[in-house]
Order: structure tokens, then sequence, then C-alpha cells
């Protein structure tokens, strides 16, 4: 018996039904062997006794009775098959939980390697070997490993789902396009899968730029909040020092306070010290007289009585202490006048620091601002860099093109601003006259001009050196403590402000407010005429120093 099993091949020892080895096999009339209730549970839902392999009919149904040498070969095959999954499961891996088990394993349940979609089950390494193998196992189309297969099944048909109906959008059978879906639109499995694909290719493709996308944006509020930490940090050691000077300038005031009153203790004890040793002077004088005058008293002497008399008769010469005295000094109004002087010193300097404080923070809206060649008047020449202007001496030869100036020697910069803030310094330094400020674009550039708001300018000008105003509709004049360098021109165009600054004094110049802006806005420019060299100097776009505040509060003494 062990010899002839050895002779026997596991094709041999399989049921064509169940494609297993045999449980209880039978041999029909024909010679053919099945297992005895797949061949039962054949006849009784096919009908006609008759043979699954030749297709010979019986009939009567023929008494089937089990093979025993068979069924022994099978038991002894069977036997020997576990015995090599039982020790090739040592070297294969055990299903873990979430991972896909062999369903034909008993006991141990091994990782499933692959799924049948047609014979609906998972197979380990070991039970994977007949699909492989035998010629019609070869057929069945394998996957992956998957839980639930049975969901692979049409629940009316019982058929495998291998088709896509476009029309409702769901997965059916072969039998479903010709009932339920059989005017549908209905593509092969693998079709709608390769196109659904593609699909999700791109939506990962747009999730991933998504990601980017939002991986820059968490760069940029990182960067923000580093920003903002560095500004934190900034504003704490300028609050730090100016609050340093201003403890500072309160005890000094204080000291201040301090020696005046006690310098007035000083002079009136001063001056009653001098009072005491004066009358303790008088005093001893006048004990000596008295000592005198008693001695002459007792003398016997008649004649020299008589002749010291009158001089010892008469009192020594003595002040007329009478209306002499000490007054306490008065230091009424001395800590009031003490205070409202601190009061006005630190009002001024206060005032420059939050002038300075809000110049640094126009100066962040800085931008890079040059001078448009195509708006100048003929008679001004600009830098090659486009940062410098000046008025010449000879008239240059330009095409009158709408946008340029013919009779005001100005010029526009190339850069225009419809919204939020921007910044800019100007040098105005060697300067006798000149304009600075913004244009709107619809501004006139041909012929005379008037510099005020109502024409779409918002300037200030300097004239003869020293009159400078700001060019309101009515004209303002501006007393200014300082002759500026170096100004700063600030817009803000959705609140309507034009600030201009004296950059080194760190002082507000005037301020253009309520102003309502529609269009674009261009930095308006104009070094005025050369009056024959001495308005020569240019004025200059020049880069902002947005470090300066610390070292002005630092300079500030209170």
């Amino acid at each position: 018996m062990s010899a002839a099993s050895c002779l026997l091949t596991e094709d041999q020892l399989l049921c064509s039904i169940c494609l297993d080895v045999f449980t209880d096999p039978v041999t029909t009339p024909c010679g053919h062997n099945f297992c005895k209730t797949c061949i039962t549970k054949h006849w009784s839902t096919n009908g006609p006794c008759q043979c699954p392999n030749c297709k010979k009919d019986f009939y009567p149904r023929p008494e089937l009775q089990v093979n025993t040498f068979i069924s022994e070969m099978a038991a002894q095959f069977r036997q020997s098959a576990q015995q090599k999954a039982s020790s090739s499961s040592s070297e294969q891996q055990v299903s873990k939980p979430g991972e896909v088990p062999c369903d034909v394993c008993t006991g141990t349940k091994l990782k499933a390697l692959k799924s049948c979609l047609v014979c609906l089950e998972s197979y380990c390494e070991t039970h994977l070997e007949p699909h492989l193998t035998r010629s019609g196992l070869k057929r069945h189309q394998l996957i992956d490993p998957v839980e639930n297969l049975e969901g692979r099944m049409c629940l009316q048909h019982d058929k495998l789902l291998e088709l896509f109906c476009k029309t409702d959008q769901m997965c059916v059978c072969m039998l479903c396009t010709v009932s339920d879906h059989k005017t549908h639109d209905v593509v092969p499995l693998r079709e709608e899968y390769e196109g659904k694909k593609a699909e999700l290719g791109k939506t990962e493709a747009e999730i991933q730029q998504m990601i980017q996308k939002r991986r820059l944006k968490i760069e940029e509020i990182k960067h923000s909040v580093q920003l903002s930490e560095e500004d934190a940090d900034r504003e704490i050691a300028d609050g730090v020092q100016v609050f340093t000077a201003l403890k500072e300038s309160v005890e000094r005031s204080q000291a201040e306070l301090m020696d005046t009153i006690k310098e007035k203790q000083r002079k009136t004890e001063k001056q009653a010290e001098d009072f005491i040793k004066e009358l303790e002077q008088e005093i001893s004088e006048l004990k000596k007289r008295s000592t005198e005058v008693e001695q002459l008293s007792r003398s016997e002497d008649h004649l020299h009585l008589l002749q010291s008399f009158m001089s010892l008769n008469t009192a020594p010469p003595t002040k007329d202490w009478t209306e002499v005295s000490v007054r306490p000094p008065s230091y009424e109004g001395t800590v009031v006048r003490a205070v409202s002087q601190l009061e006005e010193t630190l009002s001024k300097q206060m005032k420059k620091l939050l002038t300075e404080i809000e110049l640094k923070r126009v100066q962040q809206s800085a931008v890079d601002v040059t001078l448009d060649p195509d708006t100048a008047n003929p008679w001004v020449i600009l830098s090659d860099d486009g940062k410098q202007v000046q008025t010449g001496d000879v008239k240059k030869n330009l095409p009158n093109s709408p946008k340029r100036f013919d009779a005001c020697v100005g010029v526009l910069a190339k850069q225009s601003f419809s919204s939020g803030r921007f910044y800019y310094e100007v040098q105005v330094k060697g300067k006798t006259d000149w304009d600075l400020g913004v244009a709107r674009e619809s501004i006139n550039r041909k012929g005379k001009i008037t510099l005020r708001p109502q024409d779409g300018y918002w300037t200030i000008w300097l004239r003869n050196e020293n009159e400078y105003k700001a060019l309101a509709d009515t004209p303002v004049s501006l007393s200014l403590k300082s002759r500026p360098e170096k100004v700063g021109v600030f817009v803000d165009y959705e609140e309507g402000l034009i600030s201009f600054y004296d950059v080194d004094a760190a002082a507000l110049i005037y301020s253009f407010i309520g102003c309502s802006f529609t269009e674009k806005l261009y930095p308006y420019f104009s070094p005025s005429l050369n009056y024959s060299g001495k308005n020569s100097a240019p004025l200059i776009i020049s880069p902002v120093n947005k470090a300066r505040r610390s070292s002005l509060i630092r300079g500030i003494v209170f």
C-alpha cells in the first residue's frame, strides 16, 4: 500500500468537482472517482444522472460505494500534506490581526499570499501551490489577499462582479447586463479601474500639491511668528531702555529737588550762624565794658574815676537787633515747579520718541522706487539707476508723449500703488527748492500745474531755502525746528493717509488725512529750477535704514 501510494500524484487524488483531495471517494460505473457528497449533490441539482467527466448517462441512479483503496490513498496523502504544511508553517508567517488568514489552514492560520476570485478563498504558500501547478486551477484569477471575497459576488445572480456600469456607477456581473443594466453603459472592470486609477493619480497629485501649499503656509506662519518674536524682543528691549531712561530722569529730578531744598536750608543755617557769631562778639565786648565799669565804680581814686567816667559810661558800638530775624525759607511751589518742569521735559521727549517709533513702523512698508524717464520733463536729468533727478541747463529733445511733464520740472516713479501701504525716502540735502509727494494717475501733466489735492497732487515743498509748505487746498506754512536733509513719504491707501517725516530728526512734518483714493498713486518728484547752479543738487531716492530705532532711543536723554 505504501509503495502504491508513492506512485500516485496529487492530481489523481483530487475530486474534479470540489478540486480538493477526496473525501469518501466513490467510483461511478464509467470508472471516474468523486467525493461521495460532491457527486450526490451534483446529481440532485442537475437533473439526469450523468458523469461530470465523460457525460455518460446512468439510469436508474447507480448505488455508489466508497472506494476503500482510493480512500486510504487520499487519507495518506492528506496526512502527508498536513505534515508538510506543519513543517513549512514554521517558515511561513502566522496571520496577525489585520492580515488576511488562509481559509484552508486548520488550527493555526497562516498568512494568506493570494486570494482566488473563482474559488472565493484565500491561500497561504502551501495551499496556494495547486493554483500554481494544476492546469485547471492556473486559469483562476489570483489577486493580493483580501477579506470578504463574498462581497465580490453579485448578490442577485451569485456571479463574479467583473463589469462596471457607468450609468449607475456600480459593479455588476455578466447576468446584470442582460437584466437591470441591459441598456446601460457597461465596461470591463479593468477598463474602469484604469480610468479611476488615473483619476486617483491626478487626485493624489492635487492632494500632494495642496499638502505642499499648506507646508509652505506653515513655514510662512512660522516665519511670521519668528518675525513677531524678533519684533517683540526689540520692543521689549526698547521699552526697557525707555523706561530706564524715564526712571533715571525721575530720580535725577528728585535728586535736584532735594539739593534745592537742602541748599535753601544751608543758606538759612549760614545766615543764623553769622548772626549768632556777631551777637556773641557784641556780648563779649559788652562783658568786657561791664567789667571795666564795675572796677571803676569800686575805685577810691577821685581823679581817676572822673577822668575815666566819660569813656566808660558810654556803651560800646553795637548793632540794632530789633528788626533782625532769621525767617525759615519758603518751600511752597518747589515740588510743583520741579514736577511741572519734569513733565514738560518728559512730554517733549516722549513725543519725539513716539514719532520715532511711528516712523520705524512705517519704514516696515518700504518699497523700491525708481524714476520713470517716460514722464520726466525735458529739462531734468535722471541717473542711470533711476535713483537721482536734478535740473540741467539744456533742454533735451524728447517726444512729447501724454505721460511726460512739459512745463513742470517733475517726474513720476515707475511704480504705482492702488492698495495697502508704501514708504520711501528722498535725500534733499543741499537744495534750496524741491517738491515731494504722490500724484494720482489721471493728473494733468501739460502746461502750468497747481499742486493741490483737488487736482490729484498731495505734496510738500521747500522754497527760498527755509520756506516750507504743505500744499493742501489751502497751503499750510510749516514751522520746522530743523532743516530736513532726508524726507520720508508714507501712504496708507485704505486709510486715506499721507505723511511726511524728517527722517534724521525722527519728526513728523505734515499729514494729509481723510483722503479718498480711487486711482493708482505714483510717487512724485520735482527738483525745481536750477537757479544758476544754486539749486543744482539732486533729489536722491535713498535706501531705507530700518535699524536706526534702537540707536535713536539710546540717544534720548530726558
